[in-house]
């Protein structure tokens, strides 16, 4: 594929020009209008399809569309790399909801995954938590796994949960929000080793017999945790909330 390679922080600008054959055939066998949009990957391994970038300082904004106040706002040194991709136009304005779905606020995101918690029994601050470790809100993250959206669903899990569609809020976080359940159900309430095997999978969660001994999957867990206890300690409205614990309890619910 020809692509345009952008490398920070050092400034230099590199052109590679790579399967030419291969972008001829993607261009003749393409149904639909292409157009140009950029490929980034972030210092924290995510990676990120925008439409175009605006530069203020040491800061710059991601556009996931074409207009629209749709953006991720990163510091520059925080771009590994960026490299201009083909893909096909955007579809005409969506309705209301599924632009909801698509690029929600962060109040339309609490609020999906309130209703989603509820379904469940789940505590929306626990959801809160876990989105921020998996994706820090942002609806189109991809890690480089492949995990993708909020709450970094793989496509198997995905398929297997129904989720169509993983960078769809809703969707997503249904999905997402159903998993955790699960694993919660599975380890008892457990809501370490649950966090463990939704980040490290259920197989090295039962290989280990607890949390397994992985330094991401460890400081997952504490994060996590951390931040549900930070949120509910601030929770005024509910101050008699039992806090979340590494010990099997129901508190995580």
């Amino acid at each position: 594929m020809v692509a345009y390679r952008e490398v920070f922080p050092s400034g230099k600008v590199e052109f590679a020009c790579t399967g030419m054959a291969a972008l001829v055939l993607l261009f003749a066998g393409a149904s639909k209008p292409m157009h140009a949009a950029e490929h980034i990957t972030l210092r924290n391994g995510f990676d990120l399809i925008c439409d175009h970038r605006e530069t203020a300082g040491d800061r710059v904004r991601l556009y996931m569309t074409a207009s629209g106040p749709n953006f991720t706002e990163v510091a520059s040194v925080d771009i590994v790399s960026s490299e201009f991709v083909a893909l096909p136009t955007q579809p005409p304005t969506p309705t209301a909801a599924a632009s909801q779905a698509l690029n929600p606020t962060p109040a339309e995101v609490r609020e999906i995954a309130a209703k989603a918690g509820a379904v469940h029994d789940l505590d929306v601050e626990l959801l809160a938590s876990v989105i921020r470790a998996e994706s820090n809100g942002n609806v189109h993250a991809v890690s480089r796994a492949g995990a993708r959206g909020l709450m970094q669903l793989m496509p198997g899990t995905a398929s297997k949960l129904g989720v169509a569609d993983s960078f769809r809020a809703d969707q997503n976080i249904n999905g997402g929000t159903t998993y955790l359940n699960d694993l919660l159900v599975r380890y008892h309430d457990n809501l370490a080793l649950a966090l463990a095997a939704y980040n490290a999978g259920p197989a090295a969660v039962d290989r280990y017999h607890g949390i397994p001994p992985y330094r991401e999957t460890r400081l997952y867990v504490a994060r996590i945790i951390h931040d549900f206890n930070r949120r509910k300690a601030e929770d005024l409205a509910h101050p008699a909330t039992l806090m979340a614990s590494a010990a099997p309890s129901a508190a995580g619910r």
